[in-house]
């Protein structure tokens, strides 16, 4: 172990107050939500198991992952090739059923690529051509493709986006050049162009490529009306408990539509939908004020980081924890599409929370250990 006073001195307390304040929210959503106080409480649970997790995670020095980077990469790559074998639960091949829980390998997944990924990069910090040329970039987005693939079989759409947020935010802070962002912009471009030409003549083929309930999730998006006792009633139904909250919202204590269940999956997917009912815009506001807090303080630790390793690891967890924020309340408020992406740190389930704590850790290690600030 590795672990001295001299850093405890240097970590950043900051940010595990804002988890332990995320977690009275998340207590709050889950108990405000159908589920009721026993899922709640359960919660609870893995939120002690999630700071045991943090803290073990601060015994060794940060450089044992960039050791193991690759080892821990396969593993994960094993795992999400074993879970496709695996029952459906909920249509998806995405868990293994180890009895009393269910565990998601996608989720620490997430860390094992971030790790590998910034392994791969660090080890060419130094290079100054090391993104000159476009096709330097492909070992960089295959270490991230692979996963994502797989994740895509299974099929999790949600989780697999995420990856496409870590990897966006670790090459803008390895230094990809814009002429690259504009390669990569325009063959975006061309495949939304190519996706809308087969909707409009091959539609046989297009929904081949995009699955129909992917499809209705963007057309129920657009316009919830068109089903709101259907396909479009969850987003119908977040909208008006969101909107029912108002300034201060209706109280912890007041029944709501999300407690009578009309907003499914409350204590998941949509417990932003919980929260804003209960405690309002000023709750809610304030439940992003923290995730704001959070961020910015791992901004931080990546500006300090003492090596390009570290820096490129945080910068990793700072887009994974960023799409994540804003596609899942971005979707209770109908400005993103529905994924069926979590809440870090306040839906309820314990594969997704202990990954989160295992990474804050991560990212803590690397702020405990570093050398003086590089600005002042």
């Amino acid at each position: 172990m590795d672990l001295e006073k001299r850093h405890l001195k240097t970590l950043d307390w900051t940010i595990l107050i804002i988890l332990a304040a995320l977690g009275v929210f998340s207590y709050l959503g889950i108990s405000g939500s159908a589920a009721g106080v026993d899922k709640a409480q359960q919660q609870v649970l893995w939120y002690v198991i999630g700071f045991i997790v943090l803290g073990g995670s601060l015994l060794f020095d940060y450089r044992l992952f960039y050791n193991f980077a690759f080892v821990l990469y396969g593993f994960g790559l094993i795992l999400l090739i074993g879970v496709l074998q695996t029952a459906a639960i909920n249509n998806t091949h995405s868990w293994y059923n180890l009895g009393p829980v269910l565990f998601q390998p996608s989720e620490p997944m997430k860390l094992f690529t971030i790790l590998a990924v910034a392994r791969y990069m660090a080890k060419r910090a130094e290079d100054p051509y090391r993104f000159h040329y476009f096709y330097k970039l492909i070992p960089v987005a295959l270490l991230v493709m692979v996963p994502l693939l797989l994740i895509l079989i299974q099929p999790d759409l949600g989780t697999a986006l995420v990856y496409t947020g870590m990897l966006a935010t670790m090459l803008i802070v390895g230094g990809i050049r814009l002429l690259h962002v504009t390669y990569v912009g325009g063959l975006v471009g061309s495949l939304a162009a190519g996706m809308v030409f087969l909707y409009e003549y091959k539609q046989d083929i297009f929904f081949k490529i995009i699955k129909p309930y992917q499809w209705d999730r963007i057309v129920f998006w657009l316009n919830p009306d068109l089903e709101a006792m259907g396909r479009g009633f969850q987003l119908k139904q977040s909208l008006i408990a969101i909107g029912s909250g108002q300034l201060v919202g209706k109280g912890i204590d007041t029944p709501t539509q999300a407690s009578f269940g009309w907003v499914p999956v409350g204590e998941s997917d949509f417990i932003f939908t919980v929260i804003a009912e209960k405690l309002g815009f000023i709750g809610a506001g304030l439940l992003m004020i923290l995730f704001f807090f959070l961020i910015y303080r791992m901004v931080r630790i990546a500006m300090e980081a003492k090596d390009p390793f570290g820096a490129y690891v945080v910068a990793g967890v700072v887009g994974m924890l960023t799409f994540q924020v804003f596609e899942n309340i971005g979707m209770t408020i109908q400005l993103m599409p529905i994924t069926g992406i979590p809440l870090p740190f306040i839906s309820y389930g314990g594969s997704s929370l202990i990954t989160n704590f295992l990474i804050i850790g991560v990212v803590l290690n690397i702020g405990m250990r570093k050398d003086k600030l590089r600005f002042d």
